[in-house]
């Protein structure tokens, strides 16, 4: 017995000699395979010094001045300028209680002439060698004056070359050459818990820097704008300057940030850096951006209403008034429309399509695809330059009631709403084709679901509705037991609403 494991162990060694001889590596627990599948846990932090180096020299300190006519004797005390930076960011007014005429001379003349008075505090950062220089639109808005104060100490008077509120994207030159500039990085690029860095001048406070990590990409603060949030502290007073990479790249510009008290709170925004080189880039050829816009008021798809008309998973825009006469009016978009694709991208979120349709060129004709009765259809839409919407009441007026109450049949009493039918005068005054008006609404599960006297229904499900007639067969011929979307107008608004089946 000893004898044969004796010569089993040699033939196991030879085997494995044999195996070593011929090239092939034998198993340990030291192979170097595992070694490659398990990655090893980083240790330690990022080390900023040299991208501090890197790039400080090129972010920039931003004062603004506006010219305020002195008068006589206010002895109000000034305020500085990083407390007027915070009352206009997050207040909306410049400075609370002190009117114009009273606020402090700092050369102590009590005299009639015009005297320039600190606005506020920002931060920049230099684009190009020659003094462009890239800020938040809000941080120049309504100066007379800008300074710009580069890190060397030198002090500029800039001169604005354009301003986009909507996006927040501001540029400003100033008169010198060679300038240090920023390197402009990809942030798409960027991913979730990766580190970044924001230098500016918060509370005035010149060079200072902060670093975190990205919380959370593409965040919908705004109409054209998907954000950055970072947990990078930002005050008032980094407005404008720069989020860099860990490659010393500018990936976005400090714009926003979340605050109960107007001080950090772990949760900052910042503009992609390619979505506000995009627009600088236009603030620089002509002073201006040219932004396309098509005439539609939309909202987001729910769940509940993507599964209850067939369109499955939550997505696209749903309009819920077109403008009379727009871009979406001579396309034949309707109200109740839910536009699923454009220009050939798909839209996921209702807060894609003002981004895709801000970015086109106006007179550019490009396809779209809406959702519409159960089926899609494809249009053709030619984008009209931006200009300023109508607002789309909420309520509008009242219908005026029908002459003949009309007669409640089962279906009606079935689901709780009573309806009549439209006259000629209230399709017009509601700009709608057809439908029919509710004329009452039983305590229910259609009152929970937010149906109202008033009320212009214009289809059941994905059946379009001309008349009560056409009302009835299509309640009739719905599962009771699953919910009804309800397509309906209020005022100059469409809108869906799902009634859910009561409980037994």
């Amino acid at each position: 017995m000893l004898r044969t494991d004796w010569k089993n162990n040699l033939r196991g060694c030879g085997l494995a000699m044999a195996l070593a001889f011929a090239g092939v590596a034998a198993f340990t627990p030291a192979t170097p395979v595992l070694a490659q599948s398990a990655p090893q846990p980083r240790t330690g932090l990022p080390d900023f010094t040299e991208l501090v180096d890197q790039v400080g020299p090129a972010v920039v300190n931003i004062r603004t001045l506006e010219r305020a006519r002195s008068g006589g004797g206010g002895a109000n005390p000034q305020m500085d300028e990083e407390m007027q930076e915070f009352f206009r960011r997050f207040f909306g007014v410049p400075m609370p209680n002190v009117p114009r005429g009273q606020r402090p001379n700092p050369r102590g003349d009590r005299g009639g002439g015009e005297e320039e008075q600190p606005r506020g505090v920002g931060s920049g950062f230099i684009l190009t060698q020659d003094g462009y220089v890239m800020t938040n639109a809000h941080v120049v808005e309504g100066a007379d004056e800008v300074i710009v104060t580069l890190p060397d100490k030198r002090e500029f008077k800039a001169k604005i070359i354009g301003a986009d509120k909507r996006t927040d994207v501001a540029v400003v030159k100033i008169d010198a050459t060679g300038l240090p500039a920023v390197r402009v990085g990809d942030p798409n690029r960027l991913k979730v818990g990766e580190w970044v860095m924001a230098i500016g001048s918060p509370f005035g406070l010149e060079n200072t820097v902060t670093a975190g990590i990205v919380s959370a990409k593409g965040r919908d603060t705004g109409d054209y704008l998907p954000f950055i949030q970072t947990d990078v502290a930002i005050n008032p007073g980094n407005s404008g300057g720069p989020l860099i990479n860990l490659r010393g790249e500018v990936v976005g510009i400090n714009s926003q940030i979340y605050s109960r008290s107007g001080g950090f709170m772990g949760i900052s925004f910042a503009i992609p850096i390619d979505e506000a080189t995009r627009v600088a880039e236009q603030l620089r050829v002509s002073g201006r951006v040219e932004r396309g816009r098509i005439g539609v008021q939309i909202d987001q798809v729910t769940r509940d209403v993507a599964e209850s008309i067939g369109l499955g998973r939550p997505q696209g825009a749903l309009v819920r008034s077109v403008e009379s006469g727009s871009p979406a009016d001579k396309a034949g978009i309707e109200a109740g429309d839910i536009i699923t694709k454009f220009n050939g991208s798909a839209i996921d979120r209702a807060s894609d399509l003002p981004r895709m349709v801000g970015n086109t060129k106006p007179g550019s004709k490009v396809p779209l695809t809406v959702f519409r009765r159960g089926g899609t259809r494809d249009l053709q839409i030619t984008v009209a330059e931006f200009e300023p919407e109508a607002t789309a009441r909420a309520g509008g007026s009242k219908p005026s009631a029908p002459e003949m109450k009309p007669q409640v049949s089962p279906a009606q009493q079935q689901i709780g709403i009573v309806v009549g039918e439209l006259t000629a005068a209230q399709k017009k005054e509601a700009k709608v084709k057809g439908g029919v008006r509710v004329e009452s609404v039983a305590e229910g599960q259609a009152m929970r679901a937010g149906v109202r006297e008033g009320d212009i229904i214009t289809a059941v499900g994905n059946t379009e509705i001309n008349s009560v007639k056409d009302f009835e067969a299509a309640i009739a011929r719905l599962d009771k037991s699953k919910p009804i979307p309800l397509l309906l107008r209020r005022g100059e608004l469409a809108s869906y609403l799902v009634i859910r089946p009561a409980r037994g």
